[in-house]
């Protein structure tokens, strides 16, 4: 029996529909950033926007909360750009079309932005709303989480003053969030050596797609098809048994992001032809039944091109490539010995790119233990290095560890059970949130995340429960008048 009733959030509705309508993929907040300067201005509030378009908007405590400290509450503006190919949509210019079926919000073919649109319009909401009891409120809505963290990176110490965070980036609800992994971006880079087309040759192009993909971190444990390791494998088994040449190589598009499709160009001799045929049959069929549970849908195509390249791969070039790919570290590494079923490294080989002249592997390594993604690290490395290519790292970011004595934590869970009469859940996730990196640059701070119920995110089938996102609503007002 709930103690409380369900509590209005239509204006939450309103402004995620409002922000849906504003291009927002990492890297291009400059839109979503203004929009939202603009907002808190208009409500008369203290409104920052810094360098790195990060956005505070500051809301004074209601009457009787002047002297309880002041909550920070925090989200991120960016989402992940994905599409189904047959979708046309642009993510510079174009809106998220929103599409309602039974208890979720979808959208039409491409990636939902409820990650982490939600805390965006949660915070909208509180803002706007002078009726609420709460301490003293600082917004804060960063840049870029889901590509590398520099918005949170980027933030200056003295712009906060709060002490207590509620991030809201989880997607469970029910689950009180208390501790994260670490991660870094690692790029793999192979220098291409070009060769001219031979004739008596055929040119083919092999497809990998049908996968449900999804998040980099809170889904690697699912061990789902990662397109780019799969279409590896297939270009393996052509090399065991016949003379190619690659043309392209190209899979993924996010590297937080399993990848779903990935496309092979390749040259293969005329006479080699029913061969080929043959190996992509039966790989077929090897596919078809070692994902009929996690990923039923698998699809490997190939067809003939008319027009063929007139330069491919040398024959060092494309066995290096193929090689690389196949060994390169991907999915679970270890599990927490700590936290039974925790993922605690990873590897996510997420996007596979043919340049003029090289070829890349983007990764994202995660890990809640800094050694081991070090580890992990050198490993790609070392395989790097055997076949000739270099390495870079960038985009690293801290975990977020366990805090022994948290009031806020004590105080989320007093209110869940006293509006649902049961116990929260208390997890630590594979995933990133950037509270590690708030600890960092803002000093001990008592932390917590969650959110409301938020299902395949980072793909195109991304959608959320509309009654979770009014139940969490609820949860967060009842959070903010505890605090005092």
């Amino acid at each position: 029996m709930r103690k409380f009733k369900q509590i209005n959030c239509e204006k939450v509705f309103y402004y995620f529909e409002e922000i849906s309508k504003i291009p927002r993929g990492s890297g291009n907040e400059k839109g979503i950033s203004d929009y939202l300067l603009s907002f808190g201005k208009g409500l008369g509030l203290e409104t920052i926007q810094d360098e790195a378009l990060n956005i505070i908007i500051k809301k004074p405590a209601s009457p009787g909360y002047e002297d309880a400290p002041t909550a920070i509450i925090q989200g991120h503006m960016d989402m992940v750009c994905e599409k189904n190919n047959e979708t046309i949509h642009d993510f510079t210019k174009d809106p998220i079309e929103l599409v309602t079926k039974d208890d979720f919000i979808y959208a039409n073919g491409t990636t939902l932005g409820a990650d982490d649109g939600i805390a965006v319009a949660y915070a909208m909401a509180l803002l706007e709303d002078n009726t609420l009891e709460h301490p003293a409120l600082e917004i804060l809505l960063t840049t870029d989480e889901e590509a590398g963290m520099t918005g949170a990176m980027a933030l200056k110490p003295d712009s906060l003053d709060g002490k207590i965070v509620l991030n809201l980036d989880s997607e469970e609800e029910g689950k009180l969030l208390v501790s994260c992994a670490g991660g870094i971006r690692t790029k793999s880079t192979l220098t291409i050596e070009w060769e001219e087309a031979k004739a008596d040759t055929k040119e083919y192009e092999i497809t990998i797609k049908g996968l449900s993909g999804g998040h980099s971190g809170s889904d690697i444990h699912l061990e789902r098809g990662n397109s780019n390791k799969l279409i590896g494998r297939v270009l393996k088994n052509l090399l065991n048994s016949l003379d190619f040449r690659i043309i392209s190589l190209n899979g993924g598009s996010k590297n937080n992001a399993i990848p779903r499709e990935a496309i092979a160009k390749v040259l293969i001799n005329s006479q080699d032809e029913e061969k080929f045929i043959n190996i992509i049959s039966t790989l077929r069929e090897d596919f078809k039944n070692e994902f009929r549970v996690k990923d039923p849908n698998i699809k490997l195509e190939t067809k003939v091109l008319e027009e063929k390249s007139k330069k491919v791969f040398s024959k060092d070039t494309t066995n290096k490539v193929i090689n690389l790919l196949y060994l390169y570290p991907n999915g679970v590494n270890t599990v927490s010995s700590d936290i039974e079923g925790l993922t605690e490294s990873s590897t996510n080989i997420g996007v596979v790119t043919t340049n003029e002249t090289c070829i890349e592997y983007d990764s994202a390594v995660r890990s809640s233990v800094f050694s081991l993604r070090e580890e992990i690290v050198e490993k790609i490395k070392c395989l790097t290095d055997v076949f000739e290519g270099t390495v870079s790292n960038t985009a690293g970011y801290p975990e977020w560890q366990f805090k022994e004595d948290s009031k806020i934590r004590e105080i989320c869970k007093d209110v869940y059970k006293e509006l649902y009469d049961e116990e929260p859940e208390v997890v630590a996730i594979h995933a990133g949130v950037e509270c590690g990196l708030f600890k960092e640059k803002l000093g001990d701070l008592d932390m917590i995340s969650f959110g409301p119920d938020l299902f395949d995110a980072h793909t195109p089938n991304e959608h959320m429960s509309i009654s979770s996102v009014k139940r969490v609503w609820e949860y967060l007002l009842e959070v903010l008048k505890k605090i005092k």
